[in-house]
């Protein structure tokens, strides 16, 4: 079942989809390129927001703008959630992992890699029992060194990998590397709109291998309460 890990589909709640329209048009679109399971995850952004409750409900509210029309049915709810200091701390944070799944979606910031931001990362994994996916590794390229890219490999992480990173030389070549390495990869297409920054499950069709895909769909599984 071709899944989805990462996108910016639900209207109105992030720099993602900017109204139900586009959010049914970015849904229709992953559908034409055989997409059929989507976890939403709209950025959550600690310092942005009131709670996390107040997040959900707006979650909820644009999930429910949608739902009825998708014309993929298979959807779970999660969050892409950002380390920042004391995230770890946060109330019911747990809260924002993917639906029904011991996974969650974490972003570090952009900018060279300091050992707090995996240590925010582990002490939620490590309280709440849950599962990090560390979002589009291979970006931290530009950001951090040959030595802070290995140290982030060798956390005990899931590594979600942008099909955008396909159509890259220099980030493919880095993401066969971790493929290789037998580290365990995830795709999504973080499509936050139809036209720059499209569902683009066509492009990692044609660039990556298919046993590669099948294992990334596969993985959620294992991972469901």
């Amino acid at each position: 079942m071709l899944t989805e890990y990462h996108c910016h589909v639900l209207p109105g709640i992030d720099d993602g989809s900017d109204s139900v329209e586009t959010s049914l048009a970015m849904l229709e679109m992953m559908k034409e390129q055989g997409v059929e399971r989507v976890v939403f995850t709209p950025h959550f952004y600690c310092h942005r927001e009131k709670s996390v409750e107040s997040f959900l409900e707006k979650r909820q509210a644009a999930f429910e703008a949608v739902r009825d029309k998708s014309p993929i049915k298979n959807m779970l709810l999660g969050a892409e959630v950002a380390v920042e200091h004391g995230i770890s701390e946060v109330k019911d944070i747990e809260k924002l992992a993917i639906q029904g799944t011991r996974l969650i979606l974490m972003e570090l910031p952009y900018r060279e890699y300091k050992e707090w931001m995996y240590e925010e990362i582990y002490n939620i994994s490590a309280e709440y029992k849950l599962k990090e996916i560390i979002a589009h590794v291979h970006r931290y390229l530009e950001y951090c060194s040959k030595e802070q890219m290995t140290d982030i490999l060798s956390k005990n992480a899931i590594y979600q990998i942008n099909n955008e990173a396909f159509g890259s030389f220099s980030q493919r070549r880095f993401v066969k590397r971790i493929i290789k390495g037998d580290l365990p990869v995830i795709f999504g297409s973080d499509a936050h709109n139809i036209s720059s920054r499209r569902p683009n499950w066509d492009l990692l069709k044609k660039k990556c291998g298919g046993d590669e895909i099948k294992e990334s769909d596969k993985l959620i599984d294992k991972y469901f309460v």
